[in-house]
């Protein structure tokens, strides 16, 4: 068994309702905590400082404000917090998890320890900006290339750029980062699972849904997430008993439900209970992800592990994965009509026989020891330089 090495997380993306980010820092404290020669030193912003130790995984909170319209995220502040928790904890690597102050806070804390920087890109900021890149407006446009050089100059200073998908490698390298290498992501494949479609009509019952057809998104209701688009599309589908549920929060709740009034399409909170979620993705008939700028999507290969098919949109890493499973279909992003018509072949299709390509897919590729042993392995190469 390889020899003991620590990695301090820090990153913005956390909080009591995010998703993919959290949960990947989650999985990785529980591989780390049941393999006692690793050790995991995780920083986030919270409302209060605070530590939590237990074995080989120590999790501090940063105070920080939220950032405004973006709750439950909050600012990194504190740099001299993050200063003396690397200066006390010594780890072997510090992984960068999100892009905005974080990177300027852990590397001066870095060089003064000589601690190796890594950064997982987990949130496109460009392509938040403008989805489409070099065909957007031009205000969009130059938004989007000043956002390109920023993430340029992040990957300028760390010694490897990890990414999910070939799409986000492909973008960085266009902006000029180097030394980008593409880890795919895991999944909880025992608790995101088919078997839990044979209680499919009573978790409907429990959350007041019908019998129709069903098509579920989970994650932050935000304008990058297109879900205009989605509800739009919708309201054209030819199955007029088909129900699209939008699972989640965000700072657009309003405006979407508002927009989601008389359209079968209802919107439910955010569920913190992962047996909830699980029983939900397993009785629906497909999973929606209209967001262009996925960098993976890890709702939707949750989705997948239940045996659920995936409708996406046609840029990002979820329509990426989409292809290379073959379980689901995608539509031009911004189409509303082409996203209600791929629906509606999904609906008649083979539902079943996708949904077993999907759960052999994440079988084969997306198990979360696989993706944190191919993880360690470049920590320990970076760490070694």
């Amino acid at each position: 068994m390889p020899g003991a090495l620590t990695v301090l997380d820090i990153s913005e993306y956390y909080g009591e309702t995010s998703g993919g980010v959290r949960t990947y820092l989650s999985e990785k404290s529980r591989y780390v905590a049941a393999r006692p020669p690793l050790g995991q030193v995780l920083v986030v912003p919270g409302a209060d400082d605070s530590v939590r130790k237990a074995g080989s995984v120590r999790h501090y909170t940063v105070r920080g404000p939220v950032i405004p319209g973006q709750a439950p995220y909050r600012v990194m502040y504190g740099a001299r917090s993050v200063a003396r928790i690397v200066a006390e904890e010594r780890p072997d690597l510090i992984e960068l998890g999100s892009a905005y102050l974080v990177p300027w806070i852990a590397r001066p804390a870095a060089r003064r320890s000589g601690i190796p920087l890594v950064w997982f890109y987990h949130g496109n900021l460009p392509r938040i900006i403008a989805p489409a890149l070099g065909a957007a407006p031009a205000p969009g446009r130059w938004l989007a290339a000043a956002a390109a050089r920023y993430v340029a100059a992040i990957g300028r200073r760390v010694e490897r750029t990890l990414v999910a998908t070939d799409f986000v490698r492909a973008d960085l390298e266009r902006f000029g980062v180097e030394r980008v290498t593409r880890v795919p992501l895991g999944v909880d494949a025992d608790t995101f699972h088919p078997t839990r479609r044979e209680r499919g009509a009573a978790t409907r019952r429990h959350f007041g849904l019908d019998d129709g057809p069903l098509a579920l998104y989970t994650g932050r209701f935000t304008t990058e997430k297109q879900l205009d688009v989605a509800i739009a599309g919708w309201r054209r589908l030819r199955h007029r008993d088909a129900t699209l549920l939008l699972l989640g929060t965000g700072p657009l709740e309003g405006r979407l439900g508002r927009l989601a009034d008389g359209s079968r399409v209802r919107l439910l909170p955010f569920q913190h209970d992962r047996e909830r979620l699980a029983d939900l993705y397993a009785a629906a008939d497909l999973y929606l992800a209209p967001g262009p700028a996925e960098t993976f999507g890890l709702s939707a290969h949750e989705a997948m592990a239940s045996g659920t098919p995936v409708l996406s949109v046609d840029s990002g890493g979820v329509a990426e994965q989409v292809h290379r499973s073959g379980a689901g279909a995608v539509y031009p992003r911004g189409d509303a009509a082409t996203l209600a018509e791929a629906a509606d072949a999904l609906l008649d299709a083979d539902l079943a026989a996708l949904g077993a390509r999907a759960r052999a897919f994440i079988e084969a590729h997306h198990r979360w020891d696989t993706a944190f042993d191919r993880i360690f392995a470049i920590y320990r190469e970076v760490a070694a330089r």
